[in-house]
């Protein structure tokens, strides 16, 4: 079945016959049970009414909009696996008499947090805050079981893992569990997108700050965030004070804020923030670059006038979808309202849900994800779709009413009163780190020319021509342009192209006597196409406007 199939189910038609009303409940709640089993034997594993999950075995008594949810979908996936994630904690509870810290699961699986209290059980060593964590999955039938394994084979070939080593884009040491080394060819990578999202904040009003990593736990206490998240912060403890490492910037940019008295004509404020942070994740979550301790975020916070709110937000969907384009991801949002706990008062929370009416004019797929909101406010949360089919959710706009007043923000208005501003988180790639991940396993390690770390080899043939291919390589460079040759004089040419396709370098530039004479190469991609003898002044030419248009396309 399709992910999600919607049906209409209403009273109206009963209510022309007369029917008691107790009678329509029944008459309806069995129409409800049919349409469930009908549509559970061809594969729905649970439904959405008007917006918000439901199991299939729970009545339906009014009118409403049901869909039915199959496993091909993300929600339907995980409705699966929280039951899974559910008879693996009774699993380990009853069999193993291990106490179950949590169990849940994620994009890609379930898993179950226990402590061990019979230390003869031949599981894996505890990490230190002694908990261990074991994942799986699970499969209502044999068919997803072997589409899944499908799929993991070939997300095994494009893992951004074996992809970092094997192009020395990075790698983790026991010295820094959770943190990212980049290598120099990683850092390349790392640089780009910064640079890419840097030069779309200048087209698009926003101002870049830079802001200290440890702050005094009073200023968690007044954000609210001791309360609700001190369990992931790192501390460090300076008698009598307590600091943590910044998980998140918006504290630091409220302080920024409130350094004088803002008017009016300054909003909206737009400060981007690429400062490193901290996060105190579960040894057992930590996979790669997926999920980390120390990342950046393309993290940026926009203060204005509830007047200007609406337009803020269209344009924080229009640079998602912008940048998005770039890299050929398609997407949809996701509108998370208030969770159980959350902060603030309801007349609050229904003005900030109002974000809606954004979405409805954005023209892009979205839909309801109720009590998945933020703590102090909404979000639009933005899932992409990647080479595999798989869904990765990376941006974010969350409204904010909270911290404003928690922080007591204010800006003077025309008319000379005091009024409070709202705030909106914002992130496009989201983490870096994760981003990078997603992009080598979407690229399969074969990177678009303008962020690729390996540019273009250059070949020379013949002792003659390595000197004109140094030149050649110090040309590139002094462009920008990430090159390497290969002068070794034991390896023949076919086995040199080999390996330069091999590392994926995007062109290979052969150089011989002749391109010598007259200043050319010979073109060749990674894909084995010949492009042909061309000046090296054109190639160059070329290959700047590949960079500068941000180009996935291999020829010119």
């Amino acid at each position: 079945m399709k992910s999600a199939s919607t049906i209409h189910l209403c009273t109206a038609q009963m209510q022309h016959y007369r029917l008691s009303d107790m009678t329509q409940r029944l008459l309806l709640f069995f129409c409800c049970c049919v349409f469930l089993c009908v549509y559970s034997v061809k594969g729905a594993v649970a439904g959405r009414v008007n917006g918000a999950l439901w199991d299939l075995s729970r009545p339906l008594l009014e009118d409403c909009e049901l869909q039915l949810l199959g496993f091909d979908s993300l929600e339907g996936r995980q409705v699966v696996w929280r039951t899974g994630a559910c008879v693996l904690a009774s699993v380990m509870e009853n069999l193993f008499s291990a106490r179950v810290c949590r169990e849940g699961v994620s994009d890609t699986g379930l898993y179950c947090d226990y402590q061990l209290q019979n230390k003869s059980v031949p599981f894996p060593a505890p990490d230190a805050s002694g908990i261990l964590r074991m994942m799986g999955v699970a499969f209502p039938g044999e068919r997803e079981r072997e589409e899944w394994e499908r799929e993991q084979e070939e997300a095994r070939k494009r893992d951004h893992r074996r992809i970092g080593k094997a192009q020395e884009l990075f790698f983790f040491h026991d010295v820094s569990p959770g943190s990212c080394f980049f290598m120099p060819k990683g850092a390349h990578i790392y640089n780009t997108l910064t640079d890419f999202i840097k030069s779309e904040y200048r087209r698009r009003g926003f101002s870049e700050v830079v802001t200290p990593t440890l702050y005094s736990r009073s200023l968690w206490e007044r954000s609210g965030h001791w309360e609700h998240y001190s369990e992931n912060m790192f501390t460090v403890t300076c008698e009598p004070h307590t600091f943590a490492l910044k998980p998140m910037n918006c504290p630091a940019h409220c302080v920024m804020f409130e350094q004088r008295v803002r008017s009016w004509r300054e909003l909206p404020i737009r400060w981007a923030d690429f400062g490193a942070l901290h996060r105190n994740e579960h040894s057992g979550a930590l996979g790669g670059l997926t999920r980390v301790r120390r990342f950046c975020q393309d993290d940026a916070h926009i203060f204005c006038t509830p007047e200007q709110l609406q337009e803020e937000i269209t344009a924080c969907l229009g640079f998602v979808r912008s940048v998005y384009r770039v890299f050929g991801f398609s997407f949809h949002c996701l509108l998370s309202t208030r969770p159980v706990p959350c902060l603030g008062e309801p007349a609050l929370w229904d003005a900030a849900e109002q974000v809606h009416l954004s979405l409805k004019q954005f023209e892009e797929p979205w839909e309801l994800n109720p009590g998945d909101g933020a703590f102090y406010g909404p979000k639009i949360d933005i899932q992409i779709r990647d080479a595999l089919g798989r869904q990765h959710q990376c941006a974010t706009i969350q409204l904010d009413f909270q911290l404003p007043i928690r922080f007591n923000l204010q800006y003077s208005g025309a008319d000379g009163q005091m009024y409070r501003p709202i705030m909106i988180h914002r992130a496009v790639l989201g983490s870096l780190e994760r981003m990078i991940a997603i992009l080598a396993e979407n690229f399969g390690g074969k990177w678009p020319f303008w962020l690729s770390p390996a540019q273009v080899m250059v070949v020379p043939v013949g002792g003659g021509s390595e000197t004109y291919g140094q030149e050649v390589v110090c040309r590139l460079r002094e462009a920008g342009f990430m090159a390497d040759i290969d002068d070794d004089r034991g390896n023949t040419l076919n086995k040199k192209i080999r390996s330069a396709q091999l590392a994926q370098y995007n062109y290979i530039f052969v150089v011989g006597e002749k391109e010598c004479a007259s200043g050319t190469v010979s073109v060749r991609t990674r894909a084995g196409k010949q492009l042909g003898q061309k000046s090296l002044q054109d190639v160059m030419s070329s290959l700047t406007e590949l960079r500068q248009t941000r180009s996935n396309q291999e020829e010119f």
